[in-house]
């Protein structure tokens, strides 16, 4: 078994509020063996035969950062929605036709360097909400799970883990309007088919595991939601959902349901701590309260969210009412978890015109251990014996974080920032290079193949 001493200018800790210096962390093949802050001479019995094969790791390093919330060819749209007024739903039909254009060939091209520019910026582990699921105009592929396959194959070749939450797509309304164009690539037809399909799926490798999603209550009829949250409580999976993202949404299931998005999901069965709601920008008193009653988790993409014009939750709100705040960095406008964890802080600034709402050890929390819980790995989020081998050490000489305190990384580096990344005990990235992948390059190249220029 391949072991490893790693010894850490800096390391976060659980638990702890700031940074430990000087920490000696062992691993075994992708497991944490051994976790020991030293004395200033050098630990107790820690002499210099000990630490003298320790390979040192200069700056902060923390826990692998969790992803929990992607659409992987969402990152062919950055840069290229600006040119115009609009809103989300004039977003979206650009989005269609970058969906209208992907096959499981192109699909792994583009998510493979999508996924590989995630570990750059320090994330391990990401949760893909699929629901590109079939060819041209729904038909099925010879393999019905052939996009999804090219995904968990792309993380592989990335290095990264994977949770795809395989997506429940049906109708284009609350009301229940069919899928037209694109949208028909989504589509199983109803619930029942949606899981035969993904019954028929197992995930080839051990970095990859299935979740399950609805789309939203404009995509998933009421009836029809029990069988997909049933589906994931019998697989002993996570269940996501995207949630009351646009107004729009909230008053189209009032005017259906005469209810809330949240309020339709308590009533059938979808809520839970096995759920995370993604986005839940606009919540009533309420929805918090049954979010926080449930333990349903939330999963926050403030990158995304004002790219969108979506708006600004009440985030300290509910994470005062006990749920789970966990990041994504969704439609990859931006790729960079630092900036996701501190515009959950800056954005309750602007929203409430207070300082002070989260402290960098919750920020820290957010993008590690809730993210890793949200996605069902359990083990991993954390430097602590027993956890899977994850580190990602940031640079604290750089221009962005030279002089900056260590805990203040939250606030002051950014992705570029990201020096060395192990995942599982592997050095993923080194010296701020991918070891597999030349990103930009792959980038361009998968990018170009997807859009007119």
């Amino acid at each position: 078994m391949t072991s490893t001493r790693w010894l850490a200018e800096y390391a976060w800790l659980p638990g702890e509020a700031a940074p430990t210096p000087d920490v000696l962390i062992e691993t075994v093949h992708d497991r944490i063996t051994g976790v020991t802050p030293l004395t200033p001479d050098g630990g107790p019995d820690a002499g210099v035969d000990v630490l003298a094969d320790a390979v040192r790791l200069p700056g902060l390093t923390l826990p692998g950062l969790a992803n929990a919330h992607s659409h992987a060819f969402h990152r062919a749209l950055r840069g290229r929605t600006h040119s115009g007024r609009g809103d989300f739903w004039s977003w979206r039909d650009q989005m269609y036709a970058v969906a209208a254009r992907l096959d499981p060939d192109s699909y792994l091209a583009l998510a493979r360097a999508v996924y590989a520019e995630m570990a750059l910026s320090g994330v391990t582990c990401v949760g893909e909400f699929h629901y590109l699921h079939h060819g041209p105009g729904g038909s099925r592929y010879a393999d019905p799970n052939a996009m999804g396959a090219a995904l968990v194959e792309a993380a592989a070749q990335a290095g990264v883990r994977l949770t795809l939450l395989d997506t429940c797509y049906l109708t284009a309304s609350v009301d229940g309007r069919p899928l037209v164009g694109p949208q028909q690539r989504f589509g199983d037809g109803d619930a029942l088919r949606w899981a035969e399909r993904l019954d028929a799926f197992t995930p080839d490798g051990g970095h990859a595991r299935l979740g399950a999603a609805i789309h939203s209550v404009r995509a998933v009829p009421a009836e029809q939601l029990a069988t997909v949250a049933g589906w994931a409580r019998r697989r002993d999976a996570p269940l996501h959902v995207h949630l009351s993202e646009q107004p729009a949404e909230n008053d189209a299931c009032r005017a259906v349901h005469g209810c809330t998005p949240t309020r339709l999901l308590a009533d059938h069965g979808v809520l839970g701590r096995a759920t995370t709601a993604v986005h839940a920008t606009h919540p009533t008193s309420a929805d918090v309260g049954l979010l926080g009653e449930s333990r349903t988790g939330v999963c926050l993409c403030p990158t995304t969210e004002r790219d969108l014009a979506d708006g600004i939750g009440p985030v300290r709100r509910m994470a005062d009412a006990g749920i789970p705040l966990s990041l994504g960095s969704d439609s990859h406008a931006v790729i960079d978890l630092f900036e996701e964890a501190r515009a959950v802080e800056l954005d309750e600034r602007l929203r409430t015109r207070r300082r002070g709402h989260f402290t960098p050890a919750e920020l820290l929390a957010a993008a590690s251990t809730a993210g890793h819980a949200a996605l069902g790995w359990t083990d991993a989020g954390r430097i602590a014996v027993g956890d899977r081998a994850d580190l990602v050490t940031v640079r604290l000489d750089s221009v962005r974080t030279a002089g900056v305190i260590p805990a203040g990384v939250w606030f002051a580096a950014s992705a570029a920032d990201v020096a060395q990344v192990v995942v599982d005990g592997r050095v993923l990235v080194r010296d701020g290079r991918h070891v597999r992948v030349d990103v930009p390059e792959e980038l361009t190249s998968a990018i170009r193949g997807v859009t007119d220029a």
